[in-house]
Parts: C-alpha cells; structure tokens; sequence
C-alpha cells in the first residue's frame, strides 16, 4: 500500500471524479452526489495506491476557525476533511485510518486541528472510526426525523 499527497492534474482529478461517482452509487450517505472538477481544485488531497490502482482518497482545505470557540480559539487554523473514501473491495483494511495519520502528519506543521462532519447512514460504525480507532473527538451531531 502506498500513501501520499498529490497534486491535482487532470489525471487525478477524473479519478476522484470515477470513484466519487461509485460513492454517490452506494447511496450510503444522505445528500451526497459524485464530485465535479471545482470540488476538488484547491484541497490537499491525499490517495492510497495498491498495485498502480487508486483504492481510497482524502481531502480537504485549510481554514482559520470562526464561531468554533468551544473547540479552539478564533483565528486557528484547522484543516477541513471534505472527503475520505476507501473502495468497498478494499475496507476494513486500515486504509482510510492510515489516509487519515498521513494527512494528520503532513498537516501536523500547518494546522492545529482536524474537523470533519458526516452525513452517513452507516453512523455506528463511522463513529467506531472517527472517534475509537482515530481517537478524534465528538463535538456536535444534527438529528433528524421525517414526520
């Protein structure tokens, strides 16, 4: 397995695009639909390669904390993750955790913190990941229900 950031050529980016699309098939998050180009121009992105194949990306930007005084001081920067994604073949095999620990890595000298949101179906086992497997910790959830 091989992990690392990359820039985002045209190669790279109608891959995400192909395997964003495979997500949006999966139907395992609410809202989610397969990326265009400018979702994914400017972020970090970070992929996990076995045998010349992308198996899972992550990426994200980076950002200075705003109204986000219960977690960090205003004005802190934190690196946003927009996606993280393993192809189904490949899960449970650590992949997306160790995307996640590059990623933490390489940002460890430009940022200060970590943030996601998730829109999941799956949420038991999303948060086993996030907060039991990667110890990131919970700080707000947005509920809902159809009546």
């Amino acid at each position: 397995m091989n992990i690392y950031e990359t820039i985002t050529n045209e190669e790279i980016i109608n891959t995400l695009i192909s395997l964003s699309e495979a997500w949006e098939e999966e139907n395992s998050c609410y809202g989610y639909r397969a990326n265009k180009k400018e979702d994914i121009e400017g972020n970090r992105v970070f992929l996990a390669e076995e045998d010349g194949e992308v198996v899972g990306y992550l990426f994200g930007k980076v950002y200075e904390s705003k109204n986000m005084k219960s977690i960090m001081p205003e004005g802190t920067p934190y690196f946003e993750v927009e996606e993280i994604y393993v192809i189904p073949s490949h899960r449970s095999e650590g992949i997306g955790a160790a995307l996640f620990r590059y990623a933490e890595n390489a940002l460890r000298d430009d940022v200060s913190y970590v943030v996601l949101s998730t829109a999941t179906k799956n949420w038991k086992a999303v948060f086993h990941f996030y907060l039991d497997e990667l110890n990131m910790n919970f700080w707000s959830a947005r509920l809902f229900k159809k009546i």
